[in-house]
């Protein structure tokens, strides 16, 4: 099942801020279901919170920057990309500082302290922002382009063009979460040479000591110019391999630029406060675009809510009525259900078509029929049937009961020649046959019914 996760115990790591320079303790905690990821300043009166959310980004220059009423957070994003590579959903994260510790310049010691603290799941389902059209960034001025596409899993490719002769034009693709822990969480940070001189200029990268970011090299270096960085970075020598970086270190992947910069995208992403269900297609990412992109992708996702899911009437049923027949063992006049849409492990997606012919509307109003509510919810619920049903292989043998209805909701009135949409999603995961449910009934783009159902199923006697 498709849990929110959350860890079992607390960790803490230690180390410097890349920008500020300070030792900082960064300790994740556990958190309820639904608390998200947040972030909380151990060092400031109050010990303010912030949430990792893109409405409170500031600042984007070498880093993502938060800042909640004067609580600011620096270089969020490799925090986050590790968050994002375990799927972690609900983190309690605090800090000593305003910064967290730069370490190797990835975010593979993340993963590992927070591998240590045991991810676990919990008992409520993961809320998608499910991609349902191209949402699309772009800046002609720079070329930057971000996009995202419909797809039933996330994955990101990104490329990248720095106009540079050392580092060429790279690609690289992420298909499944499951990858990133192996392939791109330990892709380090990485600058220009010529860029050095002007980021400590400006106060920043007093954290860094060339051992946790790649520095690559345009153009030749006197050894007069490289013996002044050795000294700067308190290095006995410093060089330029072959393959055009300083060689205080060496390189992980060939491509490890671009992998760095997949690695900023999935962390910044994580500021959309969803996990998502699309392909991101980004064309010379950097946090600026990223996090302007995931402002854009909350704003679909505000407008996006209450939509009933997309039908297309030339697009075959999951179920038709003969099927549904098959599973539920409803019949006429009490059979509510006509098609089922869309059937996944934790959603499901019926549809009702209300005629004037229902037996119901002779008793109820039939000078000015209208649909009863508790028609309407048994409705739903036999939608819901269907989505407990399909976790056992032989449904024809189960009954489902009611077992609790709370929260319902009768927006508008539901009459002869509407089409009811019935959206159903799992509030917690199924266990001994107990389905918890949230549904929203729709005619149109319309609300007009919504509420929690709770289920259960038991074997024929």
């Amino acid at each position: 099942m498709d849990q929110q996760h959350s860890i079992k115990r607390e960790v803490s790591i230690s180390g410097i801020g890349l920008h500020t320079g300070q030792e900082v303790t960064i300790t994740f905690k556990p958190a309820p279901i639904d608390h998200g990821i947040s972030f909380k300043r151990m060092d400031l009166e109050g010990q303010p919170i912030i949430e990792a959310d893109a409405k409170y980004v500031t600042e984007t220059d070498r880093g993502t920057t938060l800042d909640k009423k004067g609580a600011k957070l620096q270089t969020i994003e490799h925090v986050l990309a590790a968050c994002a590579g375990l799927r972690l959903d609900n983190l309690l994260i605090e800090l000593t500082g305003e910064e967290p510790p730069i370490l190797d310049g990835s975010a593979i010691q993340f993963i590992k302290a927070l591998k240590e603290a045991e991810p676990q799941p919990q008992n409520a389902m993961r809320k998608y922002f499910v991609v349902r059209e191209e949402i699309c960034f772009e800046d002609p001025a720079t070329g930057i382009k971000i996009q995202a596409f419909p797809a039933d899993e996330f994955s990101v490719s990104v490329s990248i063009d720095y106009n540079s002769k050392v580092l060429g034009n790279q690609q690289t693709e992420l298909k499944s979460l499951n990858d990133f822990e192996a392939e791109f969480a330990d892709a380090r940070t990485f600058c220009f040479l010529h860029e050095l001189e002007l980021l400590l200029k400006h106060g920043l990268i007093k954290g860094g000591d060339l051992s946790n970011a790649i520095v690559y090299v345009e153009d030749k270096v006197e050894e007069e110019e490289l013996n002044r960085l050795a000294s700067v970075f308190k290095k006995e020598t410093i060089g330029v391999c072959k393959d055009g970086y300083l060689n205080n270190l060496s390189l992980r992947h060939a491509d490890e630029a671009a992998r760095h910069k997949l690695l900023d995208v999935v962390g910044d992403l994580m500021l959309v406060g969803a996990p998502i269900k699309g392909k991101i297609i980004a064309h010379k990412p950097g946090h600026g675009p990223n996090t302007s992109f995931a402002k854009l992708i909350k704003e679909v996702m505000k407008k996006q809510k209450n939509l009933p899911p997309v039908y297309d009437q030339n697009v075959a049923p999951v179920m038709d009525i003969n099927q549904i027949m098959d599973t539920l063992p409803h019949r006429p006049p009490f059979l509510l259900v006509d098609k089922i849409l869309e059937l996944e492990e934790s959603r499901v997606v019926g549809l009702k078509n209300v005629t004037m012919n229902e037996d119901f509307f002779n008793g109820h109003f039939p000078g000015s029929p209208v649909m009863p509510g508790v028609l309407q919810i048994e409705a739903m619920a036999q939608v819901g049937g269907i989505l407990i049903l399909n976790t056992v292989p032989d449904p024809e043998n189960y009954l489902t009961y009611f077992m609790k209805i709370d929260k319902v909701k009768f927006k508008h009135k539901v009459l002869p020649g509407d089409t009811l949409i019935f959206e159903m999603e799992l509030v917690s995961p199924i266990r001994r046959g107990i389905c918890h449910m949230f549904g929203r009934a729709f005619v149109g783009n319309k609300i007009v019914m919504e509420g929690e159902l709770m289920a259960q199923i038991a074997k024929k006697k």
